[in-house]
């Protein structure tokens, strides 16, 4: 994947505003699990936003780059405890697939 334009990261971010976290970083790890349901919402709906809860071992920096590589996806943004992954689905007949404007 092409690193994003800060044009792209800044549409991506407005269009983040309004989700809410829906992958939750605890105490332990970043198992399996996590990294399997971070990738399907990545699949399903290509922008996700993740919090990491103040159990975690992780800063929101640290869980964000380990999250991202671990699902092959772009950290487009960290703030306070959140932070925002977005990958391009792999589906092709998806209908409300994300647009990036051109660099």
């Amino acid at each position: 994947m092409a690193e994003l334009t800060s044009k792209q990261r800044a549409q991506l971010r407005a269009m983040a505003n309004s989700l809410e976290p829906i992958v939750h970083i605890g105490k332990g790890d970043l198992g399996e699990n996590l990294i399997r349901q971070a990738d399907e919402a990545l699949e399903a709906r290509e922008l996700i936003k993740c919090r990491v809860l103040e159990t975690s071992e992780y800063t929101a920096r640290e869980a964000a780059d380990a999250l991202g590589k671990a699902t092959r996806s772009e950290v487009v943004q960290v703030i306070g405890t959140k932070f925002i992954l977005y990958r391009q689905s792999h589906k092709k007949d998806k209908k409300d697939k994300i647009v990036l404007i051109r660099k």
